[in-house]
């Protein structure tokens, strides 16, 4: 009986070393594509459009190149591939992308039932309206019976109904697959209102033929955390995209930008700074990344501070004294300490 147990045994660890051999993780994935894919929207400004010279620009995008700093020691190395919002998420299982950064809202529901982790937010949002400022609009109890522009598989649309539904008012949806085509719908006459996150508003009114026409109603209607999302089943590329934000959070805490990032490491009696910029510690072996992987971060992208001035504040969305700015300054963006 022994004998028949050792054997059996002795396969059972030869099948799991065999699984083990065939099953190559996310990194090992990237690492040898030389590339990271990263799905993101690419038609919303702020987060993830192109700009003038075709390059990929936004706080999302901004996310995919810091990735890329981390893992490749060049931000470069970025195909972004953009999806619908109802493309991302089986984009993500089926392997086609590693991550997505793609204004993405996290709910029990995508947590609990997509095979997909949310790591941590780069923006937190909430859903408003925005209207034709000469319809004399001032409230959303105003749309009661109104048409409303949305883009379908979105946490939008839900937010919308539940809302209309609570307060006991009526409402025609007029779906779009992208953020593009809501725009157009509504300067087209195709709806008498546009529903979006707040942001996402702001960036669609800057595109709009001309931006002083529409108005944003007053109310909140829900809450949008915002970040980048990866596949369930690979703690280690969970851990790198998480620490990689977190990384970029706390850099700005420290103080730490692209542009001392160098004199920081050179000479900084902090034991904090050293872990981020790699002059003390093994964070990036905890990881699997080289020991500069925040450093190289920090330095090609920034800080998120200066990510958020670059991308989102053109959009006429000030950081100072909301959600996304610093719990030191009475935002309740926090990052656990990279130790």
């Amino acid at each position: 009986m022994k004998k028949i147990t050792s054997l059996l045994t002795g396969v059972a660890f030869a099948g799991i070393a065999f699984a083990n051999a065939a099953y190559a993780t996310t990194l090992e994935e990237v690492q040898s594509r030389g590339e990271l894919r990263c799905g993101v929207d690419g038609g919303v400004a702020g987060f993830s459009a192109p700009n003038d010279a075709g390059k990929m620009v936004g706080i999302d995008a901004s996310v995919c190149d810091a990735v890329a700093a981390a893992v490749f020691g060049d931000a470069s190395k970025v195909t972004y591939i953009p999806l619908t919002a109802a493309e991302r998420f089986t984009a993500l299982t089926a392997g086609e992308i590693d991550m997505v950064s793609r204004n993405t809202t996290h709910t029990l529901t995508r947590d609990a039932t997509l095979g997909v982790n949310f790591t941590y937010y780069n923006f937190i949002d909430g859903q408003g309206f925005m209207v034709a400022k000469d319809a004399g609009l001032s409230s959303v109890k105003d749309l009661d019976g109104a048409s409303i522009c949305v883009q379908t598989g979105t946490t939008t649309e839900l937010n919308m109904a539940d809302y209309f539904r609570n307060g006991g008012m009526d409402f025609t949806p007029v779906g779009y697959s992208t953020s593009v085509q809501t725009r157009e719908g509504l300067e087209g006459g195709a709806c008498d209102a546009l529903t979006s996150d707040a942001s996402q508003l702001a960036a669609i009114r800057s595109e709009t033929a001309d931006p002083n026409a529409w108005t944003m109603l007053p109310e909140i209607i829900s809450k949008e955390p915002l970040g980048p999302v990866v596949r369930q089943g690979d703690d280690q590329w969970m851990d790198i995209v998480a620490w990689t934000l977190y990384a970029l959070i706390n850099a700005e805490e420290l103080g730490i930008t692209s542009a001392n990032v160098d004199a920081m490491k050179a000479d900084s009696p902090n034991p904090s700074v050293g872990r981020i910029v790699g002059s003390e510690g093994e964070t990036g072996a905890n990881l699997g990344l080289s020991q500069d992987w925040a450093y190289n971060a920090i330095k090609q992208v920034g800080n998120y501070g200066e990510i958020y001035e670059r991308t989102v504040e053109p959009l006429g969305i000030p950081r100072a004294g909301s959600v996304n700015d610093l719990w030191t300054r009475g935002g309740i963006l926090y990052a656990p300490p990279v130790r």
